[in-house]
């Protein structure tokens, strides 16, 4: 009994101990015994005034310390995890992802359309040029890709090949033309190219290069002698299997023909009487050359064609004739968003800024809004710009335009990005600017900013743009900072 009297005795010192610990040097010393004891205390400590009052394993680590009211109670990751400003921060986050990848998913989606059509290019190229087995090793390596272009690529494949000799290899090409893609509108010209094929007995390409020569030479005089003699023969040879380059010559002279019968043979063309590329071409002199009448047979290819390249050229020769009414029309009322851009950027090259501003206005589509301001950069319309940067309420389009301020450059667009950093409070937009101002070459400004600037972190985004900067205000102010 006498010894947990003792105990207890020994226990309540402890307890009083650390007060005096705080002034005394060598209390430590005399709390130093307890220490062994303190599992025996388990016992009648918590009955008295033991460890579980205000000792350490009351409010000490295990009580009010850590794991208490720090970091998993009130601590920081409460109040910051579940503020309105964050979860809008993570909101904003959440759709700038959203929009990252569907343009990234769009850039894929152009960067094959380009690379297919760069394949197709340089095969054609070599076409015109008569270098057959350059063409063969390009439509090659179109037709493996099995896109869009393929039926194409093969044709042109065969074509190339029988130049070269290759018979057996030109036949089997558009036996696989013909049975893979019955529907081509390839398979017309296959089938007359097969015919010619199984009549030749050598090599073509140097005999068949010299005719050409010498047919173009006659094309031209006819032309300019006797242009009414000349439109049946024209026919006739853009009809069989003639290249490429005779052929092209062949249509844009029957095009200058002011005949009847001559207009009539473009414009069935056009329409898709022949392989794609004479109707591009037909297309495209229907819109330069022709009147008021061929551009009215323009419209009306268009509203009854399902075909988005064949549409899309037809857009761009109203542009190049400047009809900018129904290149209007398109880009307010087609519904295919990829011609409808189209349509957009055909405003935007040929200056329309008026037109552009009131779609701006008017349409609810931020896709389309999002192509708007590309063709008002392309315009130069650095009023409508600055105006849509200061009152834009959608984040992303405000963005958009903060960033063709810095494409566009000039004293207005400068002064409008400066003001709007002085003003804005989004650290977004600002770092926006700073790389507007970057791109536009503008050191003067982003000096001015960096010496006004509070901030450290934004700070320094503008000290290492104007590190990348040649530039004599840049260098001056990176010499400033090392004084």
């Amino acid at each position: 009994m006498k010894q947990i009297l003792s105990i207890s005795f020994v226990a309540g010192l402890a307890i009083a101990a650390p007060a005096g610990a705080q002034v005394t040097p060598d209390v430590p010393a005399r709390i130093g015994p307890p220490v062994p004891l303190g599992p025996m205390s388990i016992g009648p400590g918590p009955i008295g005034s033991g460890p579980v009052g205000p000792g350490p394993i009351g409010p000490g680590p295990i009580g009010l310390g850590p794991i208490g009211p720090g970091p998993i109670g009130i601590g920081p990751s409460g109040p910051f995890r579940w503020s309105p400003e964050n979860e809008q921060d993570r909101e904003r986050e959440r759709a700038d992802r959203e929009r990252e990848q569907k343009d990234r998913e769009l850039q894929r989606a152009q960067a094959e359309r380009d690379r297919l059509a760069q394949l197709y290019e340089e095969g054609n190229n070599a076409l015109y040029e008569g270098r057959w087995d350059r063409a063969v090793t390009y439509f090659t390596r179109l037709a493996d890709l099995k896109g869009p272009r393929t039926d194409q690529a093969l044709y042109w494949k065969s074509y190339a090949q029988n130049r070269l000799g290759q018979r057996a290899d030109s036949l089997a090409t558009i036996a696989e033309l013909t049975n893979t893609y019955p529907s081509s509108r390839y398979t017309k010209e296959a089938r007359a190219l097969e015919v010619e094929v199984r009549g030749s007995t050598g090599p073509v390409g140097a005999q068949a290069q010299a005719d050409e020569d010498l047919k173009l030479i006659a094309i031209n005089a006819l032309a300019q002698s006797d242009p009414t003699q000349a439109v049946p023969l024209l026919e006739k040879l853009l009809a069989g299997t003639a290249s490429p380059r005779l052929k092209s010559r062949a249509l844009y002279v029957l095009a200058q023909i002011n005949t009847p019968r001559a207009r009539e043979v473009v414009t069935s063309i056009a329409k898709g009487s022949s392989i794609p590329e004479l109707q591009s071409r037909a297309i495209q002199y229907l819109g330069a050359q022709g009147g008021r009448e061929s551009r009215a047979t323009l419209a009306e290819i268009y509203s009854s064609s399902t075909d988005v390249d064949v549409k899309r050229r037809i857009l761009r020769a109203f542009a190049q004739a400047g009809e900018k009414d129904r290149v209007l029309a398109a880009a307010q009322t087609e519904q295919n968003p990829e011609l409808r851009a189209e349509a957009v950027r055909q405003l935007g090259q040929m200056g329309a800024n008026d037109e552009l501003w009131l779609m701006y206005q008017k349409d609810t589509s931020v896709d389309v809004k999002r192509q708007i301001l590309s063709a008002m950069q392309v315009s130069g319309n650095t009023t409508r710009m600055v105006e849509i940067a200061r009152t834009e309420k959608d984040p992303d389009l405000r963005l958009r335009a903060v960033r063709n301020l810095g494409v566009m450059g000039g004293k207005p667009a400068a002064d409008t990005l400066v003001e709007i950093y002085a003003n804005e409070k989004d650290p977004t937009i600002r770092r926006t600017v700073i790389n507007s101002l970057f791109t536009s070459d503008n050191a003067t400004a982003l000096v001015a900013l960096a010496r006004k600037e509070q901030d450290m972190a934004m700070k320094t985004e503008i000290v290492k743009r104007l590190s990348n900067m040649d530039n004599k205000d840049a260098q001056a102010y990176m010499l400033e900072l090392l004084k």
